[in-house]
């Protein structure tokens, strides 16, 4: 895996298309992945949220529609200057800052509730940031993470690795026009990375309890919930 400062300058670099290629490269299936995660979740109005690795601001933005008073952190600020830009003007709007996942700037049970939507492939020691993310988390709190997955259906599973393979990494260099090698990135940390009950025992070990995880549209996507011990 590239080291924290590549990744960083890596999403710097297509931070002007970021946007545009999620909902092309998902068929704005993201959105609604987003939404799910949140429901999973069980927002409340009020609730105290971070969401790290906030990137472009989606799922911090979707949060505080409903209702929740909503910090989103990351490490590119490039990603934030577009998170900030969609955000100007609504009402009960989240508020961006710049911070490391490995190393929140926030007291110990700040928050009611932190996720992170495809980040935590980016994170350079993943149960570290969970164990980061927990801290920042008021005992019995939650943690959600929404990640890609591999789907297992045999045609579905042979169709997505074709695409996501071969397909996605062109049509990412060409949307985002950027040739950094953000959209190979993509799928081969996708490819690396644990899912389904592997990530639940990193959720285990980062300290979290009844860590369990839903399977998205076929198993291309998941989101894992855990909660801050008591």
């Amino acid at each position: 895996m590239p080291e924290g400062p590549v990744i960083q300058r890596m999403f710097a670099e297509v931070a002007n298309g970021y946007d545009r290629a999620n909902r092309v490269l998902s068929l704005g299936i993201d959105v609604l992945w987003r939404r799910q995660a949140a429901a999973i979740a069980d927002v409340k109005p009020g609730e105290r949220v971070l969401d790290v690795c906030a990137g472009t601001g989606d799922l911090s933005l979707h949060l505080s529609r409903l209702g929740a008073s909503v910090i989103g952190a990351d490490f590119c600020a490039p990603m934030l200057v577009h998170a900030e830009r969609k955000a100007t003007g609504k009402q009960g709007r989240p508020y961006f800052v710049c911070g490391d996942a490995m190393e929140l700037p926030f007291r110990n049970g700040t928050f009611d509730l932190a996720t992170v939507a495809f980040g935590i492939r980016n994170v350079v020691d993943p149960v570290a940031a969970m164990r980061e993310m927990a801290r920042v988390v008021r005992p019995s709190g939650r943690i959600i993470v929404l990640e890609f997955a591999r789907p297992r259906v045999p045609v579905l599973g042979s169709l997505y690795l074709l695409y996501f393979r071969h397909v996605l990494p062109r049509l990412g260099r060409w949307i985002s026009g950027s040739d950094n090698g953000a959209y190979q990135y993509l799928p081969d940390s996708v490819m690396q990375f644990p899912e389904r009950g592997h990530f639940t025992e990193l959720m285990t070990r980062a300290g979290l309890r009844s860590a369990r995880f839903s399977m998205l549209s076929g198993g291309i996507a998941a989101v894992y919930r855990g909660e801050v011990e008591s």
